[in-house]
């Protein structure tokens, strides 16, 4: 009875090898590889702080009052003024 052919004793897995060096080389690109970056325009900055303006003190109160309407639950949405909004983007 023959457990081992004789040619196979210490042979070495040619598929092992190849696998493990595509391994070591993914490995190597991975941290060679640049890092994606962002870059904002002036003009994008400038609307990020236009977006911070300080509102009047009319359309604060209007903000108060719509605050406290909802959270009393006396707020009244009407469905017709939605649906005339929505309208032309669904045509």
């Amino acid at each position: 009875m023959k457990i081992n052919d004789n040619q196979r004793i210490g042979a070495v897995n040619p598929y092992k090898k190849t696998g493990d060096a595509k391994f070591m080389s993914h490995a190597v690109n991975k941290k060679e590889k640049a890092k994606d970056q962002v870059e904002i325009s002036a003009e994008a900055k400038e609307m990020l702080d236009a977006k911070g303006i300080v509102r009047t003190q009319e359309q604060a109160q209007r903000i108060e009052e719509l605050k406290a309407s909802v959270a009393s639950g006396t707020y009244y949405v009407d469905a017709n003024k939605i649906a005339e909004k929505l309208l032309p983007y669904l045509k």
